[in-house]
């Protein structure tokens, strides 16, 4: 059994606001919030992704209690990271110290988080690691077309982490659920990040909130029912913080009324793969969902992928 020993967040401190991106295009506070629920945005200038994913590993790392030489993996979920070789992740174990570690990046777009907890999860129990630290970190502000007001919106920079490791509690529901994961590569080109040297982001909108609000929630319930629970058990929810009226949408469906609802969008904007663990993260630290509560986590973005898992609140 292994569950989520700690979590850490980061964020730059520049916020960026509806007001202040009607000074950069044709939009409006109305117009972004009517459409988004976006309120605001963090920004990072000089820090890099790398800096980002340490900022907020360092923080889970010291809430495990644990020292750098006991982190067996290393794993990034990024899809803004301009840098190849080395991995992001490699930059985080050098910045933090730890010695020895299998450390790899994970590109699945929005959906990076989830897979990257659920790829380290699977390592941690076949026994490859006994600790392992899992980031989403993205700089998605290096990656937005700021001449696009359908697009320029929505992003925003940030990183989450998590350290996971063994689950020492005898009898005890386990505290990482199995992952519901998959893609559907006919319509892989409807969320992009493509371009050889500057790569832009786009999407088509219409079509990735039909997918979302009319496809996913019976995989979220999937999740769930992997984990022996009925999503009425659930005591909080974290969605990809794509959009606030998605976020919205699932939740309507999924029919968790005593579940809270993790809806950091509308201060973070969508941060890609960070959006998950940042969010998770945040209500941790603001105890609105107790200790040893079931939390449902799910991602979903470009490929089409998703996955999710049902988690132990730590």
């Amino acid at each position: 059994m292994t569950r989520i020993h700690a979590l850490g967040h980061y964020q730059p401190e520049q916020v960026l606001t509806n007001d202040d991106l009607a000074t950069m295009v044709d939009t409006n506070d109305a117009w972004i919030r009517q459409r988004t629920g976006i309120a605001t945005r963090r920004i990072a200038r000089e820090e890099s992704v790398a800096d980002l994913a340490t900022a907020a590993a360092g923080k889970a790392l010291a809430g495990a209690g644990l020292a750098p030489e006991e982190i067996g993996l290393v794993v990034v979920a990024t899809c803004s990271a301009r840098d190849r070789v080395p991995s992001i992740a490699a930059r985080v174990a050098g910045e933090l110290g730890i010695p020895s570690a299998v450390a790899y990046d994970l590109n699945n777009g929005c959906a990076g988080f989830t897979t990257a907890l659920a790829a380290a999860d699977h390592s941690v129990r076949a026994g490859a690691a006994r600790h392992a630290l899992v980031i989403g970190a993205e700089k998605m502000s290096d990656v937005t077309d700021w001449t696009d007001r359908a697009s320029c919106v929505l992003l925003g920079d940030g990183a989450g982490a998590a350290v996971i490791g063994p689950d020492e509690a005898a009898g005890g529901p386990d505290g990482i659920g199995p992952v519901v994961w998959g893609s559907d590569p006919s319509r892989r080109d409807v969320v992009r990040l493509q371009g050889e040297w500057q790569p832009k982001f786009g999407q088509e909108g219409q079509s990735v909130f039909r997918w979302a609000t009319t496809e996913l929630a019976p995989i979220a319930r999937e999740a769930c029912e992997r984990a022996g629970l009925t999503p009425a058990e659930l005591g909080g929810i974290v969605f990809h913080q794509a959009n606030l009226r998605i976020v919205e949408s699932l939740a309507r469906q999924l029919r968790a009324p005593q579940a809270v609802l993790a809806a950091d969008v509308v201060d973070s904007g969508n941060t890609s793969a960070a959006s998950v663990p940042l969010a998770l993260a945040k209500l941790v630290e603001r105890r609105e969902v107790p200790a040893g509560a079931p939390v449902l986590l799910f991602a979903f973005g470009g490929g089409l992928s998703w996955a999710g898992q049902v988690v132990r609140c730590p």
